[in-house]
């Protein structure tokens, strides 16, 4: 499963985001992307999976243009969790989860048993099995955002794109999901490319990192590569002690402080 973009230009109105953007997602690996508010995370994000229109270049899925293939062409392949999604009001659980089913129904679009048992699958590991009943408004922040996840994995696509997905969630919840991220990517061979705002969740569940400022590439490539402390001082304009984690051998960020305003400057420029 290949995702790629070639001279990726992305704007809003006349304001250009993204231009000249070639990025490679590696298949069969967890490619996390990090960088400052207002980047182009999420744009670019969005962009991969058809959600926004490119102002020039192209995206890639299986080597088609992206924006000529079919709605649910592309749902068979590529599973997309935005930032803030919402859903129609009166949902359940349940009913919620069982859209992820859509682009695999024929006919008359009833649930098979096999749909049923990719539901019950994706709220079971989720956590959100004993909810399957309650109305999505009467849901906390993390639990809403758990079923968000759920319907996603029941789309049972090779291609997993996800925006903050830890957002809302408490310490445990957010290893939970990572790490059932990480599973399915270990497991099943899922190729995953996430928007992460941590920086250490980035570093420790990621094969290839992809770091960005303005809209550009600053560094891409394995966590000790792009989790250092002159990258970060380019992305975030932080100076940042980087120090090895002692269970995984993955970088972390220690500690940080701003950067002085000369040197920030001097970075901001050249």
């Amino acid at each position: 499963m290949s995702l790629s973009t070639n001279k990726l230009g992305i704007a809003y109105g006349e304001q250009t985001i993204v231009e000249n953007l070639n990025l490679n997602i590696p298949k069969g690996k967890v490619t996390t992307m990090i960088g400052p508010n207002g980047c182009g995370k999420s744009t670019i994000l969005k962009t991969m999976a058809r959600l926004q229109r490119s102002k020039t270049g192209a995206v890639y899925l299986n080597g088609q243009v992206i924006h000529q293939m079919s709605t649910k062409e592309i749902a068979k392949q590529m599973a997309i969790l935005p930032q803030t999604p919402e859903a129609p009001g009166g949902l359940t659980v349940y009913e919620l989860v069982s859209y992820g089913r859509f682009p695999h129904q024929k006919g008359m679009g009833r649930l098979t048993a096999d749909d049923r048992r990719i539901i019950e699958w994706s709220l079971q590991v989720t956590g959100m099995q004993p909810f399957y009943e309650r109305p999505i408004e009467a849901l906390s922040g993390g639990q809403r955002q758990r079923v968000w996840i759920a319907m996603a994995l029941a789309q049972e696509t090779e291609l997993l794109l996800l925006d903050e997905p830890t957002t809302y969630l408490d310490l445990a919840h957010q290893l939970e999901i990572l790490t059932l991220l990480e599973k399915l990517n270990k497991e099943e061979g899922r190729t995953i490319l996430m928007v992460i705002h941590d920086l250490n969740h980035a570093a420790r569940f990621a094969h290839h990192m992809v770091a960005l400022n303005k809209g550009a590439i600053i560094k891409e490539g394995a966590p000790h590569d792009v989790m250092t402390s002159e990258v970060l001082k380019k992305v975030f304009q932080i100076d940042a002690e980087i120090v090895s984690d002692p269970r995984t051998g993955k970088p972390v960020c220690l500690t940080y402080d701003l950067l002085k305003k000369e040197e920030g400057s001097r970075l901001a420029t050249g």
